[in-house]
């Protein structure tokens, strides 16, 4: 599934784009006056392959939700146990990633992709609510201090979960995917692949994550520095730095945004869980990149330079560090308005508006 999604992935199309480019100069406004809109509205006909590209919607959100080995060296204070806790409050609708999908309209998917501890019952919840899908590859990875996070072969089923998780939000008629995560430690293993996929100083690709003091902060630096050192994971191998460093939340959401791309509808990527995950699935399928757009800039040092790396601007910046797909979805508006400009705003011949 992995190689074939892969082969599926093209590059944006290039006449697509041009119609865009040329109608964008035809509607009633000054050239460039709508800014980061107006290449974006472009990208996204290439990813369509069609002038204007279809609206956005309706939207999906896909929380992978992961526990990780390396907890047990003291890089967060929170126990572990909070993942599960959380997939129960998504599922019942009190989660900010909730109230924000409300607001836009947009269904929310939990995977279970590799937690630890026994998962609340699932509460009795409108079939319209967030659903929970079951497809644990492992009780959450191993220290990537001590050993490998997980095997290829879990690296790999990880990605296909999200692949698959990909195709069935298309199949049932989403529009736009959006990413969301969930998995205590788990901006650990993103500063390890964010280091490992743009060679950047673990230092600068670590963050405080939930807000850590200073000497647990010290103490992240330092574990993401000592796995990368006992791995040496190849960038040019993506599958192998998931399995050495990487969560199982991550490689699913390489996958979502794999599986996104090859059915050519964009994915908006959230904070620096999702960014750390785009890293590898350009490493697979550098096309990738034309599906994906960068919902925020997290406040995680981590995102920026994933970003940077990936060649993508985000659309706003507000400080977040929240993950569960929250500025994904505050974003989501800002996507929808570029394209339906192309939709509905008049040209100037058709208007009776005079250029200048």
């Amino acid at each position: 599934m992995l190689e074939s999604t892969v082969a599926a992935i093209r590059p944006l199309d290039e006449a697509a784009m041009a119609a865009a480019r040329e109608l964008q100069g035809r509607l009633t406004k000054p050239a460039g006056s709508l800014g980061a809109l107006e290449p974006l509205s472009v990208r996204l006909a290439g990813l369509a392959g069609t002038c204007p590209p279809p609206l956005p919607e309706p939207a999906a959100v896909a929380i992978f939700a992961g526990d990780h080995g390396v907890h047990a060296q003291g890089v967060t204070p929170w126990p572990q146990e909070v993942t599960a806790q959380m997939i129960g409050n998504f599922l019942a609708g009190g989660a900010v990633v909730n109230a924000f999908a409300r607001q836009a309209g947009a269904s929310v998917t939990v995977v279970d992709v590799g937690v630890a501890t026994p998962l609340p019952a699932d509460p009795a919840a409108d079939p319209a609510g967030p659903r929970l899908v079951a497809a644990n590859v492992r009780p959450g990875t191993r220290d990537m201090t001590v050993t490998a996070a997980l095997t290829r072969d879990e690296a790999r089923a990880a990605v296909e979960t999200g692949i698959r998780v990909a195709g069935d939000l298309v199949d049932a008629g989403a529009g736009i995917l959006l990413t969301g995560d969930m998995g205590i430690a788990n901006t650990t293993p993103a500063a390890a692949l964010i280091a490992a996929f743009t060679g950047v100083d673990p230092a600068a690709a670590t963050g405080r994550g939930t807000g850590v003091d200073d000497e647990t902060y010290a103490r992240k630096v330092g574990v993401v520095r000592a796995a990368l050192d006992r791995h040496a994971p190849d960038p040019a191998d993506p599958l192998g730095v998931l399995a050495a460093v990487g969560g199982l939340e991550h490689a699913a959401l390489a996958g979502l945004v794999l599986g996104a791309a090859a059915r050519r509808v964009p994915v908006l990527l959230d904070g620096v869980i999702a960014v750390s995950a785009a890293l590898a699935a350009a490493a697979f399928a550098p096309d990738a990149v034309g599906a994906m757009v960068a919902g925020h800039r997290s406040a995680e040092p981590g995102a920026t330079a994933a970003l940077r790396h990936l060649g993508l601007d985000p659309l706003i910046d507000l400080g977040l560090r929240l993950g569960e797909g929250t500025g994904a979805l505050l974003a989501l508006p800002v996507v929808t308005g570029a394209v339906r400009v192309l939709h509905e705003v008049a040209t100037f011949d058709s208007a009776g508006v005079a250029e200048k």
